[in-house]
């Protein structure tokens, strides 16, 4: 073991503290720190970067559960062994099931105690090196600026790494300004393609007559003014992938032969007589409701099935309300950079509005107004009048009730709790440039209670911290 693995034992018996101390370092060779409360513990927590917990489960005033619980509240990564009384088998099981790595039960022998907790180190260690490379990861930003730590958006990531390793069709779907292109490009460089082209059509921008030599390519002499050779866009994206963004907006004589291209993995160019064959993962999206337009007889159904092998659909940005503080965050540090304009922020209120905005226009509108914001603010920080916002307050407070009554008792609670917790709490982290501790004091909360909030609700601190 290494210097810097640390183990802390809590125990209200100093006797017991001052033999494990010494034997677990013998044995071990690493560093052991000792706390004779939970509360000790706690606070030692803040000051040592701790491997691994040793908890006794019988303490007074706090026990080795309730401990438990805070350590994995503040550090959920810790591996934490419970020490158990003989006959108590039932409350180890217990533990387990809390979160605890493993117990052991008194009386026990030395020898058995640095086995168990040297296998704990191993699994500290073993846990580190995943978040570090999870944190490069992030670092090459994988997700292409997705940016979100929602239940929503943490279900998205999982499937977009699910169906990057495969080469199946993806139709993605949702409305305008959700980011169908960013997703688009995530898979892609998630991809055993990734190192092949990624080719963008943005199928509602090119006329109908264009779009077909666009996407197959032609032959010389195909129409007037086709004077040479051309490859298409398949072509172009062999060995990658071709993302066809808007796809319900295309003809019905593209459809019949994106639907060819889609069976037989082959396209046949303009005045060519020739089939050629393309080896193109295919990536769909459109804002539109395309089973409607089947019933409507706009849109091919059996193309529609051929696309649709694995759906996306994005969640709005109105029903990920807890991700807008960590996108303002993004986009600031972004344009800021872009426009020459670093650290800026955005005041308390308007951080409010930006919570309770209905954004209509998704991220991409979001988006635009920081940039407005950044642009428009004289000074680092941005105030809803430099970009010509107002709250939505009503006179019975933060939220509009007028929409409650179309929900159930209990979602419409949850709903009024959510928007409630997140404005009041990115005021103060707003106030307080993210300093938790002050923020708890501000509001009269222990901070172990304000982060527990928090946690409950995805709000961050991070993008509150100002950065000089």
């Amino acid at each position: 073991m290494t210097s810097q693995e640390t183990i802390l034992i809590v125990d209200d018996e100093p006797d017991l503290l001052r033999l494990l101390k010494r034997s677990l370092h013998e044995d071990l060779g690493c560093q052991v720190e000792t706390a004779i409360s939970g509360p000790e513990a706690l606070k030692l927590l803040k000051e040592v970067v701790i491997d691994v917990a040793l908890i006794d489960m019988k303490m007074p005033n706090m026990d080795g559960l309730d401990l438990l619980a805070l350590i994995l509240e503040d550090h959920p990564w810790m591996t934490v062994v419970m020490m158990t009384a003989h006959g108590c088998i039932e409350l180890a099981v217990e533990a387990i099931k809390s979160g605890a790595y493993d117990f052991i039960t008194k009386p026990f022998d030395t020898e058995a105690i640095a086995f168990t907790l040297q296998k704990a180190l191993e699994r500290s260690k073993l846990l580190r090196e995943n978040l570090r490379l999870q944190r490069d990861l992030r670092g090459r930003q994988p997700f292409h600026n997705l940016v979100g730590n929602s239940s929503k958006m943490q279900r998205l990531y999982e499937l977009i790494q699910m169906v990057a390793s495969t080469d199946v069709t993806v139709l993605i779907t949702g409305e305008s300004g959700t980011g169908k292109d960013l997703v688009a490009r995530a898979i892609h460089a998630l991809s055993k393609r990734h190192n092949h082209p990624f080719v963008a059509v943005n199928c509602p921008t090119v006329p109908e007559n264009i779009l077909e030599s666009e996407l197959f390519g032609y032959k010389k002499g195909a129409f007037t003014h086709a004077t040479h050779n051309r490859i298409g866009l398949f072509q172009e994206a062999h060995r990658g992938t071709i993302f066809l963004d808007e796809i319900g907006d295309i003809s019905a004589s593209i459809q019949t032969k994106l639907l060819r291209v889609l069976q037989e993995k082959t396209i046949k160019p303009l005045g060519d007589t020739k089939t050629v064959h393309v080896d193109v993962r295919v990536i769909a999206s459109t804002n539109r409701n395309l089973q409607e337009n089947i019933k409507q007889g706009k849109f091919r159904e059996d193309l529609y099935y051929r696309l649709n092998v694995v759906p996306i659909v994005l969640p709005p940005l109105r029903e990920r309300r807890e991700d807008i503080p960590l996108l303002v965050d993004h986009f600031l540090k972004k344009h800021g950079r872009e426009l020459d304009r670093p650290g800026k922020r955005v005041s308390p209120e308007l951080m409010e509005i930006f919570l309770e905005n209905e954004w209509e226009g998704n991220v991409r509108e979001l988006e635009n107004v920081v940039i407005r914001g950044i642009l428009f603010s004289p000074e680092e920080e941005i105030r809803p009048e430099h970009i010509g916002l107002k709250s939505k307050k009503t006179t019975t407070g933060t939220f509009d009730f007028n929409t409650l009554p179309d929900l159930p008792y209990k979602e419409a609670k949850e709903d009024v709790l959510n928007r409630f917790h997140h404005a009041y709490i990115s005021r103060l982290l707003s106030t307080t440039e993210g300093n938790v501790t002050q923020a708890a004091r501000m509001c009269g909360l222990e901070r172990q209670a304000l982060q527990q909030i928090m946690r409950r609700y995805g709000i961050n601190a991070e993008p509150f911290r100002r950065r000089d």
